[in-house]
């Protein structure tokens, strides 16, 4: 074992939206760096996730739903995801054993053709289904793709996720490390400090606010009595969702709030004041200065 080279290399994790992308990212890394939803496209930048052992360091890269887009926001999720595939040394394509292989699931596997990369075939939640209805499953994607390893989990149970692991272990090379031992992702603490609060966002809206909805940090200060101030804005395209954020007596903003506050206090290991304001930019989803200001870039990936 003490001559044992060490591994590295880098894991995309694609699929459509909603397949447990996120969870399965979070499982691996062993705490929440990306956030998630039961809202599809959750996910709108690459998510970079590191785990590191004594003799391998592995980097995953959590990416946006591959969908067909509606507008430029859209746009740029799908452009990232594909980006990833050909720069990588594993791809996991991830399914839901609950859904039929269907239209996107084809679209996402002629992307995957291209790639001369071993590509994994990752049918997930498997706690869903009966253990006899894993068979069909996966001969329906075999029909569709010479995958190198198929392996059903449960990326919310935990279920095979460990073997998934040392499979992928297995297929990479010889490498250097290329992040320090405690570093579990590549993405400045603004960035998961934004997420955490979307995600909250996300929990507690319906129909067409979680998809309208970004947020830009304005401000982290340390503070005399040794709080972090963090303060933010919501930015939401209507002045109708505006109202609908904010809640009666700003009860709304107080529940994401409370609840973000919590996440980015276990982050970040400090107490935290946390200001939340609610702005309009309209349709900033198709305007590439609001993207811009907010991070989408696609000079950046």
């Amino acid at each position: 074992m003490e001559n044992q080279p060490f591994k590295s290399g880098f894991v995309s994790i694609v699929g459509r939206p909603n397949v447990g992308k996120s969870t399965l990212l979070n499982r691996f890394v062993g705490q929440k760096i990306a956030i998630m939803s039961d809202k599809a496209q959750t996910t709108r930048n690459k998510i970079q996730g590191v785990v590191t052992s004594d003799h391998s360091q592995i980097v995953f890269i959590d990416t946006p739903g591959i969908h067909k887009p509606k507008h430029a926001l859209g746009d740029f999720m799908v452009r990232t995801a594909k980006r990833t595939i050909p720069d990588v040394d594993v791809v996991l394509f991830m399914v839901n054993a609950t859904q039929k292989i269907g239209p996107g699931d084809r679209f996402v596997i002629d992307l995957l053709k291209r790639t001369e990369e071993p590509v994994f075939l990752v049918i997930n939640k498997i706690d869903q289904v009966h253990p006899d209805e894993l068979p069909g499953i996966v001969a329906s994607y075999e029909d569709e793709y010479d995958f190198a390893e198929i392996v059903p989990i449960s990326a919310l149970e935990g279920n095979n996720v460990d073997r998934l692991y040392e499979l992928i272990e297995s297929y990479l090379q010889e490498g250097p490390q290329y992040y320090p031992d405690d570093q579990v992702t590549d993405h400045p603490e603004r960035f998961i400090i934004a997420e955490f609060i979307r995600e909250k966002v996300l929990h507690h809206t319906r129909e067409e606010i979680p998809h309208s909805v970004a947020v830009a940090i304005e401000k982290i200060e340390r503070e005399e009595n040794g709080k972090l101030h963090i303060m933010a804005n919501v930015i939401v395209e209507r002045s109708s969702q505006k109202g609908i954020l904010i809640g009666k007596g700003g009860t709304m903003m107080k529940r994401v709030g409370t609840e973000a506050r919590r996440d980015i206090e276990r982050l970040l290991g400090s107490k935290v004041y946390l200001e939340l304001w609610v702005k309009v930019q309209k349709d900033w989803r198709n305007k590439q200065v609001h993207l811009r200001e907010l991070g989408f870039r696609d000079e950046e990936y």
